[in-house]
């Protein structure tokens, strides 16, 4: 179902786009990015931006915020030319963008944060606090979010940090709101709550540009969409009469038939056995996965579900319970203590907790670099070269080499190096939370397959993630989550969408 706003108070949306850009193109050495890449989002509309990892995404919405200069084309906003590669000139000219990793700035008030620089009301070089908190508090009311505007920006939750910067997209006077992997840390409700704001938005003229992976909610919300491919636009057209399917072959240059592997074979003997674990929020949780085998934990977020794997990977400090790996008891009190007894945690924030800020080739030898210790306890550069010279090849990483700054990735190849730095420690326990979190769909396909692959070669696999579909794909085995207890287990097969959904809110399906 669409959410459009109440058409009794949509004013008719003004003639001129909200942004109109032309003939877009940037290389990097010899790897070309945008390829004379035309874009046009109308004023009162939202326009899907789609395409695989690495297809040119960031790089456009980067170029049209100004914070990368373009080699050729132009850029518009509300019918007024804005100069290419300067943020400044961007958001003078209406352009507010919130990208993926939404970062407040520490030690100030979300006032502070909503009201930054020259916005900041002040009176004779002092700021006028009483202004503005009252101005910040107007902006958060016309979002329909009541926020106590004088705490600290640090303390609030994914949702609000999202209203915040909207709010201050406000402030500017937005004509051209730049949305990318917006829902990525938002739960169902709070998804819906920032879809009603961007109807808002759109009564008011606002021109949003949508960036997500997930086509659901991007079916439900956009008007039109853009496909790019290796950096040239392939397909647009209307959302309404076009299926998601085409849109992903768009995407993929190919169909994707099968999205998810066939399950394995019969399993084999248990691998993790864990007993009355219990922690800040989980409470007497038991689980036992077999070698072969991928379980499934549902749940709605604040579950617990990320606290349990993190317990078991060593990140966190159990209350309670008992847990052993091939019946030899363990209480790793590191991530490296886990590593050790042959369990892996690949962790659902990539940037900050499983990245280095290094180069890719740094990154894929990170949990292995001891394996490439010569004599006296000197590091074999030709070693670790050649290892994530074949991991990189094996992985099928996307990028301009091995040299290249890791956090200059797609999201889908950041990805894909945290995972071929942790499968290579061929761990017997593999702990994987939000695996697919910020990836396109064709990426997403490699990854179940990698993970299917893991198990089918003996590894015991537990997956936490927050999209359904994908547990009841992947999963041989469901167990679900609600407020840190354990309200049902499943066989494949045994329960649909809606029953799982149903258990995640401890409710009975009807």
């Amino acid at each position: 179902m669409r959410i459009d706003p109440d058409p009794r108070s949509t004013p008719a949306p003004p003639a001129t786009p909200a942004l109109v850009a032309t003939g877009l193109g940037k290389r990097y050495g010899d790897t070309t990015v945008l390829d004379d890449v035309d874009l046009v989002v109308e004023a009162g509309e939202v326009h899907a931006l789609l395409g695989e990892n690495g297809a040119g995404k960031s790089t456009l919405i980067k170029i049209v915020s100004g914070v990368v200069t373009p080699d050729r084309g132009g850029i518009v906003v509300s019918g007024r030319t804005v100069p290419r590669g300067s943020p400044q000139a961007a958001i003078a000219a209406g352009v507010s963008t919130l990208f993926q990793e939404l970062a407040p700035v520490p030690g100030l008030s979300v006032a502070e944060n909503v009201l930054l620089g020259p916005l900041t009301p002040s009176r004779l070089g002092i700021v006028d606090r009483r202004r503005l908190h009252t101005t910040a508090r107007a902006l958060f009311a016309e979002v329909g979010r009541d926020i106590d505007v004088t705490q600290p920006a640090e303390r609030l939750s994914p949702v609000e940090q999202t209203m915040t910067a909207i709010a201050r997209a406000l402030a500017r006077e937005c004509r051209l709101l730049i949305l990318d992997e917006p829902t990525a840390a938002l739960t169902d409700a709070e998804t819906s709550e920032l879809f009603r704001v961007m109807a808002r938005l759109q009564a008011r003229g606002v021109g949003i540009l949508y960036v997500s992976h997930r086509l659901d909610e991007v079916a439900r919300v956009a008007t039109r969409y853009t496909v790019l491919r290796n950096g040239q636009r392939v397909a647009d057209g209307t959302m309404a009469g076009t299926s998601v399917s085409s849109i992903i072959t768009s995407m993929a240059g190919r169909p994707i038939e099968t999205l998810f592997p066939p399950g394995g074979a019969t399993p084999g003997p248990s691998v993790l056995v864990a007993t009355g674990i219990s922690g800040r929020r989980i409470r007497d949780v038991s689980i036992e996965v077999r070698a072969g085998e991928v379980l499934g934990i549902a749940g709605l977020a604040g579950s617990g579900r990320s606290e349990l794997l993190r317990i078991i990977g060593g990140a966190s400090r159990a209350h309670a319970g008992t847990w052993s790996i091939d019946g030899h008891a363990v209480r790793p009190s590191s991530p490296a203590d886990a590593q050790a007894a042959g369990v892996a945690l690949v962790p659902q924030e990539r940037r900050s907790q499983a990245l280095l800020p290094d180069t890719v080739e740094r990154n894929l030898v990170a949990t292995t670099i001891g394996r490439h210790v010569r004599l006296r306890g000197i590091v074999s550069r030709g070693r670790e070269r050649g290892h994530a010279r074949e991991l990189w090849e094996r992985f099928d990483i996307r990028g301009r080499g091995l040299e290249q700054e890791v956090l200059t990735l797609s999201g889908g190849n950041q990805q894909k190096v945290v995972l071929a730095d942790f499968l290579a420690l061929r761990p017997r326990l593999l702990l994987l939370d939000e695996p697919t979190r910020g990836v396109d769909v064709a990426t997403r396909s490699e990854i179940y397959r990698l993970i299917r692959a893991q198990a089918d070669a003996g590894c015991a696999v537990v997956m936490v993630s927050s999209e359904l579909p994908e547990i009841l794909g992947l999963g041989d085995r469901i167990v679900v989550l609600h407020e840190g207890r354990v309200t049902g287990r499943f066989a494949r097969g045994e329960v649909d969408e809606d029953g799982l959904l149903h258990a995640c809110y401890a409710q009975v399906a009807a």
